[in-house]
């Protein structure tokens, strides 16, 4: 029958429901709304698989035919789509016990982490794609954390949310719960595109360039529509930064995408005129932890391409990436077999006809303005006239059920509802009248939380830790509560943010290599015990001053961290050439050695 003899109405209804059914082969995926990209289908030959997960099925196939062999995980996902172990995750519910073995990895697929032998419990990872959520998903996190948790959350330094002590009887209804609230947690951990990070200021921030908003949903979206995207050789970061006064750290990122404008009479390397405009720059490869930044792939984007390149990069990681080693499974080791130009060039292979990138040198583009370390903490005015933006101040990122159900009545009652998670652990509440700020101000007091902070405080990020993470060595949280206590108890003042990240292990979930000092957590030998330490890492930094933290000092016992940070910041500000020099630029222009003699307190060898 010729598509004459149907409606408009009916034709979408029959492409709607082929495509779903998988009995279409050749249709393209359609575009998402009026103006949404058109993005390949499965295959690269336009050829869509026999099945979702088949693209990983060809993956793990070539390594067989050579004879090599699957990792463990590869061989779980090969056996039964971790996708489809809701009836498992019943079962264990009904029994009232915690998965064993594989399942303990294919449960992450929905968001539910085993973390013994920390905590005989479950964590259950969010997915809340540019860290947004309303008061009303605040409300119901807080009464899910109270009711089958262990009554609070924690903030995440992927703007996202955890919530802790779930016990297996509740998993089920935590997910059901999760669900009718509108926050799906598939995909959350294991071997997938991680939450979708974007500026906690999207939207509002008088200077930025772009509102990511859109396109982190957008992403988000996409995937948790196609299933084929799951299971990737190992898990994946994306991250969208608009510019503007508060960063996400995008460059930390497999995929950054980093909006520049570029202003009249530039030329791509076709020799074709580029529009003046805002355009994203596509960044390739972070992974702080192993010592990377992403790095600029020389390509310019239209923010309507972002969606399908960054589905094409998935596809193209889902073909390359390793499924037999899971320390070299990640993107970076990819880029490192292929080259930056490589992988660019099997990417493009995913991409739909029509939608070939240009290509632009980055110092064509106008450089990004500085960001405002103290942008995320403190009142601001928004771009829209009379509002301000309130950055709540959250020690280590762990709220309880009744700080939670405070703020999302502050957000509703000032605001617009709207709550936005940071990579720094705190929070940000939006669209607050002027007139209301010193009522918003003794409301966020009472609930124990800060509206200001100390410039310790500003930037202070810690991991889970011991308590909650079988990795890590130290309790992460308690003993930044500690530094950041006897830092402004004792420390010198400072004029801007210093931030401190501490880490539990080198997987650096922390991101202790980026901080302006950084704490990796180990085991200190002291007399014949073995108690909680740190090396010390110091001159780290992101974006515009991007640069890997060195080590200093090692096994430092915690008790003796805040002594040792005191020190060095101390003599930053007895030595630093003027009160415009950073911590991080004091130090770059130190041995370590020379700094090694700061953190003792001694005079160093100049």
């Amino acid at each position: 029958m010729s598509n004459e003899a149907f409606t408009a109405e009916q034709t979408n209804y029959l492409q709607g429901f082929l495509a779903g059914s998988g009995l279409s082969r050749s249709l393209r995926v359609l575009p998402i709304g009026k103006a949404g990209p058109e993005v390949a289908p499965a295959s690269a030959n336009g050829n869509a698989p026999a099945a979702p997960a088949d693209a990983h099925r060809r993956a793990q196939d070539r390594f067989i035919a050579e004879g090599r062999k699957l990792s463990n995980e590869e061989n779980a996902k090969r056996e039964k789509n971790p996708l489809d172990v809701w009836d498992d995750i019943r079962q264990h519910a009904r029994e009232a016990r915690f998965p064993k073995g594989l399942d303990v990895f294919r449960f992450k697929f929905h968001g539910l982490f085993y973390v013994a032998p920390s905590q005989d419990a479950f964590m259950c990872r969010l997915r809340l794609p540019c860290g947004i959520l309303s008061g009303h998903q605040m409300r119901g996190v807080a009464d899910l954390a109270e009711q089958f948790g262990g009554g609070y959350a924690d903030v995440t330094t992927r703007a996202n949310l955890q919530i802790r002590e779930i016990r297996p009887e509740n998993a089920p209804r935590l997910l059901e719960g999760l669900h009718e609230l509108g926050i799906i947690p598939r995909g959350a951990g294991a071997d997938n595109l991680r939450n979708i990070t974007g500026n906690p200021t999207a939207g509002i921030d008088p200077a930025e360039l772009f509102d990511v908003r859109p396109l982190c949903k957008e992403l988000h979206h996409y995937v948790m529509h196609h299933r084929e995207l799951y299971g990737l050789p190992r898990k994946f970061n994306v991250s969208f930064d608009g510019g503007g006064r508060v960063g996400c750290v995008a460059d930390t990122n497999d995929i950054g995408f980093a909006a520049v404008r570029v202003g009249e009479g530039l030329v791509d390397a076709d020799g074709a005129a580029v529009a003046p405009g805002v355009y994203f720059r596509m960044q390739l490869g972070g992974i702080t932890g192993h010592k990377d930044f992403a790095r600029d792939t020389g390509l310019l984007l239209e923010p309507a391409q972002c969606l399908p390149v960054a589905v094409a990069a998935l596809r193209a990681f889902i073909d390359h990436g390793d499924r037999t080693d899971r320390k070299k499974a990640r993107l970076k080791y990819v880029l490192d077999r292929l080259g930056h130009e490589g992988f660019v060039a099997e990417m493009t292979r995913h991409l739909p006809a029509g939608t070939r990138p240009r290509r632009v040198p980055l110092e064509k583009c106008e450089p990004p303005a500085p960001v405002d370390r103290f942008g995320h903490i403190g009142f601001h005015p928004q771009k829209q006239p009379g509002l301000v933006y309130c950055g709540v101040v959250v020690l280590v990122g762990r709220l309880s059920a009744a700080q939670m159900r405070g703020l999302a009545k502050i957000a509703d009652r000032y605001g617009s509802g709207t709550i936005r998670l940071t990579v720094w652990q705190n929070l940000i509440t939006s669209d607050i009248a002027e007139a209301d700020v010193s009522q918003v101000k003794r409301e966020v007091e009472a609930l124990g939380l800060g509206w200001s902070a100390t410039a310790v405080r500003a930037g202070l990020i810690a991991c889970t830790g011991n308590t909650g993470c079988r990795f890590s060595a130290t309790d992460t949280k308690r003993h930044a509560a500690q530094i950041a206590d006897y830092l402004d108890a004792r420390g010198p003042a400072l004029e801007r943010p210093v931030n401190i990240h501490l880490t539990g292990c080198p997987h650096s979930c922390a991101q202790h290599y980026i901080g302006d000092v950084g704490l990796l957590g180990t085991k200190v030998t002291v007399g014949e015990e073995m108690i909680e330490g740190y090396h010390l890492f110091v001159g780290g930094g992101h974006g515009t001053d991007q640069h890997l933290a060195r080590e200093v000092v090692r096994d430092i016992p915690a008790p003796e961290a805040g002594p040792a940070i005191e020190r060095i910041l101390r003599a930053y500000v007895e030595r630093r050439h003027n009160t415009d020099e950073s911590f991080p630029e004091f130090t770059r222009r130190h041995t370590v050695d020379q700094l090694r003699d700061l953190c003792a307190g001694a005079s160093p060898q100049m």
